[in-house]
């Protein structure tokens, strides 16, 4: 596998359109400079820390970074533990993933935002579900299928967000308005204060999944020269997708005043009103929503079988049954995909005691903001291992040579991935006090201690059929 395509399928995963409305529609034009704080900060560390991991143990791959910390820290224990809170944080966002293939695929049918008040939480749970199913039987049908609609979907979704990006420069230039007033230097600093750490979150996880790709550093073909170029063209292309992405979206839509709907629909009203500047109709509205249907079925493909092999790939069988590990003809972990259909039908009944689908669609996005986070810790505890006892492990590409510093870049970054976790538990879309904002907030808590502690039965499992075996 090339390098620059290796680049393309973990851009699929990280960011597309959707991910620079969402914080947005929190933190208003504001959040322009918490994306090159973010990108500074976090994501250019933390895609470096995971190209230096990938390296170091680049022949123990099968479990990402499940491996990456049962190595670093020769625990077996805790190589499980990081295998199922990476498998159980993914899990939110396929579900948000197969969400916005719904909805994108009722901007295609209905051409208009009233999918909303057509269409029953049940029924979209029902096609929510149903499109991830399909893609969990159908995964190994066609060969390279990952690879060829990973490249095709992130090129035409960069491809687009340019086009947006550019036609609204054009649009600008020839004497359209800016929606968004004021438009001054500071309308972009940012108020550090609760709201701002609950939401900060989203944009972690916006710009983080590096990591997704770790199964796939074994096809290249250097990969210890070859893989952080790949994450060098990833931050380029965030970056490049998030500040000018953001920049344009604020001369359609006054960010102090954003539709309610913003992170559902938001990127169908972009394009269709830049399609009525540019006197073209809702032709790009269209065209956009077959991209975006494109782009979130190849984030279905590739996490479906990302995740899938980090839960099973590399784990010690003292912690999980044998069934659990067991592989179809073509090699792939068969009842891990059973598993991940069951929680996300989990998440569906639960977003199912929601209002309407705008609410299930932003309380799913928020919760991601929330478990995210928390796997990124694992990533920095792994790289913070390697680094205190950097003389056991042979890395061909090596982060801030300086062992003091990483060290510093290491705990920074644990330290803001855990503050924004514990901080986006809060809900983001409704009145603080109100029976909204509690209900939302106790359902994050049950949701967050469901998905991590359902972990711990595997364990007891494996040991009653160690047990039976015995006997």
């Amino acid at each position: 596998m090339p390098w620059p395509v290796l680049a393309f399928l973990d851009f699929v995963v990280i960011v597309g359109f959707d991910d620079i409305l969402y914080p947005l529609q929190n933190q208003g034009l504001s959040v322009v400079f918490n994306w090159v704080l973010i990108i500074l900060l976090f994501a250019l560390p933390y895609e470096m820390v995971v190209a230096q991991l990938g390296s170091t143990f680049d022949s123990e791959q099968d479990g990402g970074l499940a491996s990456w910390m049962r190595r670093s820290t020769h625990s077996d224990f805790l190589g499980y533990c990081t295998a199922w809170i990476f498998w159980a944080s993914c899990m939110p966002y396929i579900v948000d993933v197969a969400n916005s293939a719904v909805v994108s695929i009722s901007w295609m049918i209905l051409g208009n935002d009233s999918l909303n008040s057509l269409m029953s939480n049940t029924m979209f749970g029902l096609l929510t579900f149903a499109i991830i199913f399909v893609f969990i039987l159908g995964q190994n049908l066609i060969k390279n299928s990952l690879e060829i609609i990973s490249a095709i979907a992130a090129l035409s979704m960069f491809l687009m967000t340019m086009l947006f990006v550019g036609m609204t420069g054009w649009a600008v230039l020839h004497g359209a308005k800016i929606a968004t007033h004021p438009f001054n230097l500071k309308a972009f600093i940012p108020t550090f204060d609760a709201k701002y750490w609950s939401s900060t979150g989203l944009l972690m996880f916006a710009a983080a999944g590096a990591e997704v790709a770790v199964p796939y550093i074994s096809k290249l073909r250097n990969p210890n020269r070859e893989l952080p170029k790949a994450m060098i063209l990833l931050a380029i292309l965030t970056s490049c997708l998030t500040v000018l992405g953001t920049l344009a979206l604020a001369m359609f839509f006054n960010a102090n005043h954003l539709p309610h709907d913003l992170k559902m629909n938001g990127s169908y009203y972009a394009f269709q009103l830049l399609g009525q500047r540019m006197g073209w109709g809702k032709s790009l509205m269209y065209i956009f929503a077959v991209v975006q249907a494109l782009y979130m079925f190849a984030q279905l493909a590739v996490f479906l079988d990302a995740v899938s092999w980090v839960l099973a790939g590399d784990t010690d069988e003292k912690y999980m049954p044998k069934w659990m590990l067991k592989r179809d003809k073509n090699g792939r972990p068969i009842h891990s995909y059973y598993l991940t259909a069951g929680v996300c039908l989990f998440l569906l009944l639960m977003s199912g005691t929601l209002p309407d689908i705008n609410s299930v669609f932003n309380w799913l996005l928020n919760l991601n903001g929330i478990v995210n986070p928390f796997k990124n810790c694992f990533i920095f505890i792994a790289f913070i291992m390697v680094r205190l006892h950097q003389e056991e492990f042979n890395s061909g590409f090596v982060f801030v040579k300086n062992r003091t510093r990483a060290l510093i870049v290491g705990w920074f970054c644990l330290l803001l991935s855990f503050t924004c976790a514990m901080m986006a538990f809060l809900p983001q879309e409704v009145s603080f006090g109100t029976h909204a904002w509690n209900s939302q907030l106790l359902m994050n808590i049950f949701t967050v201690i469901v998905l991590f502690g359902l972990g711990l039965i595997f364990p007891l499992l494996a040991k009653l059929e160690r047990r039976h075996q015995t006997e």
